[in-house]
């Protein structure tokens, strides 16, 4: 049974930096994607950042200089570093873990979220 659990979540000040986490168990491994999409109160999720089993990431151009995604697949493990926090990155923010391809060999999955609130 596949399971994405983050954590790392909280508030922070303007400014600040945090760094959430995100650990899969089950079937995941390197042929994976693995993401970190956001969701604020009223908006429609969005992507922050994916990155592939070999490293190579994408970011949504809005959040590209401050906010770095890494992995470490020995571990399984999704990191989401963010910097310079505003308070328009409050949201739930979410790890997903996609496997592209044919209809057979597609996968989805998504956790729970962990929610960062950037206030003073």
């Amino acid at each position: 049974q596949v399971q994405l659990v983050e954590s790392g979540g909280g508030l922070v000040q303007p400014g600040g930096s945090l760094r959430v986490s995100c650990a899969a168990s089950g079937s995941i491994d390197n042929t994976y994607i693995m993401g970190w999409y956001r969701q604020a109160p009223g908006k429609q999720r969005e992507l922050v950042a994916t990155i592939t089993g070999g490293g190579s990431t994408n970011y949504a151009s809005s959040l590209k200089g401050r906010f770095t995604i890494s992995r470490d697949n020995a571990n399984n493990t999704v990191y989401l570093q963010m910097n310079s926090l505003k308070s328009e990155d409050t949201a739930d923010y979410l790890c997903n873990a996609e496997r592209v391809g044919p209809a057979w060999y597609k996968r989805m999955y998504w956790g729970q979220g962990t929610q960062v609130t950037v206030s003073s």
